[in-house]
């Protein structure tokens, strides 16, 4: 199964929405959602600090800041089949 990596931080409304339509793909496309808050480590700072929320999935960025459900879904599916 693929694993979809969500870069996240608290208190980030972005993200929570995010998180909602990620959660409402997981019935149509099979993966693990892993959720990392990207305070925990410096890189991941770095790397995503003006960017979250991110998806990403085989070490590619599927959509980052506003994810919307239609663009999340078309890039899954690409991913997945």
């Amino acid at each position: 199964m693929k694993e979809l990596i969500f870069y996240t931080r608290r208190q980030c409304g972005l993200c929570d929405e995010a998180k909602l339509t990620i959660n409402l793909l997981r019935d149509d496309f099979p993966f693990e959602l892993i959720e990392r808050d990207i305070e925990e480590m410096d890189e991941w700072t770095e790397r995503f600090g003006l960017m979250i929320p991110v998806a990403e999935m085989d070490g590619e960025i599927l959509q980052y800041g506003q994810i919307d459900l239609f663009t999340m879904s078309k890039r899954l599916h690409e991913k997945t089949r």
